[in-house]
């Protein structure tokens, strides 16, 4: 196993460009430990739940609940046909009273608010609990629930989660260890993005040897109350929740307009195109991909003339909603 960088006394208004460009994961030390709502965690369970609620508006959200014997597992069921909890809705203070509730049981069941939008549902939470970004387009989120395990995943942008209440322990791998992840389904999973189906808690090696490899490389720490952690693009994170109490807040952002759309896009239109042409032929399109996506673009289509250049120019939004249009076409 690894050990991650961490730093200390980086300004929450003022994030240098080298930890939001940092290709490795970084822990920030006491990034968020002046939020009101850390504060608010220092006195107890109970006040940070209160602090929250105060800024609540009453519409139900998404929880996940299941029972004791999934013991904080959040996966799927034994044969794969759906899920071991329920997604339900339910509003804030019926959640908190059943955390509350179940706080001293040894073996209780799981309660789980999963990516809920600040700005929705708690309106003016972050006028006094914020960071400073910069870019327009982050998608912020808070997490409350008891103890839990969400299974490795990726997500498309960048991420600093912050923890608010209780600790959290993190397992990361680089993203090239998919193949020693033993990914799930892509059209059937928990919360939208495929999981490992390797239990990080208990591994079974024989069932899935190659996960050994991947431990060789993974970076496991625990996250304390006031601290965050920045997780770069496209690395596997499982995330354990250790407390009968836990909040944590987390900002995502692209470094790429959203108008030019999600790269799982053309991953699925990739395998309904591509995966099962013969190996000569995805070859060729390999070294299509290369020329046009991945191969470096600065220069290379200086020998068309500008004025005729255009999707192989730089794409603003006008182009590339010329590009979804004629998708639309094609997919029709």
């Amino acid at each position: 196993m690894q050990t991650i960088e961490q730093l200390e006394g980086v300004d929450p208004l003022a994030i240098p460009a080298s930890v939001l460009q940092s290709s490795t994961p970084l822990l920030l030390k006491g990034f968020v430990k002046r939020w009101p709502a850390v504060l608010k965690a220092q006195e107890s369970d109970r006040a940070v739940a209160d602090y929250i609620q105060s800024f609540y508006q009453g519409e139900p959200l998404t929880v996940y609940e299941g029972d004791a014997s999934i013991n904080g597992r959040i996966f799927y069921n034994d044969d794969f046909s759906g899920f071991n909890f329920e997604r339900t809705r339910q509003d804030l203070n019926t959640v908190l009273d059943k955390l509350f509730a179940c706080a001293e049981q040894t073996n209780a069941p799981t309660y789980y608010v999963g990516s809920t939008m600040v700005d929705h549902w708690l309106p003016d939470f972050r006028g006094e609990n914020d960071i400073t970004l910069d870019t327009n387009e982050s998608l912020v989120s808070i997490w409350i629930g008891n103890r839990s395990r969400i299974a490795a995943h990726y997500d498309f942008p960048d991420n600093i989660a912050c923890v608010v209440a209780g600790r959290r322990r993190f397992t990361l791998f680089p993203p090239e260890h998919i193949d020693n992840l033993y990914v799930g389904p892509l059209d059937l999973t928990p919360s939208g993005q495929a999981i490992s189906l390797v239990d990080t808690a208990n591994p079974d090696l024989e069932r899935f040897p190659k996960y050994a490899q991947a431990m060789q490389e993974a970076v496991v720490f625990n996250v304390e109350a006031g601290d965050a952690v920045f997780i770069p693009s496209m690395w596997w994170h499982h995330v354990e929740s250790l407390e009968s109490f836990n909040v944590l807040v987390n900002y995502w952002w692209r470094t790429t307009p959203a108008y030019l759309g999600a790269p799982a896009n053309a991953l699925l239109n990739s395998l309904l195109s591509m995966r099962d042409l013969p190996q000569a032929q995805k070859q060729i399109w390999k070294n299509l991909f290369d020329y046009y996506v991945f191969g470096e673009q600065e220069t290379k289509f200086d020998h068309i003339p500008e004025k005729v250049r255009g999707i192989l120019a730089t794409l603003d939004s006008e182009k590339a909603q010329a590009i979804k249009t004629q998708l639309q076409k094609f997919l029709k």
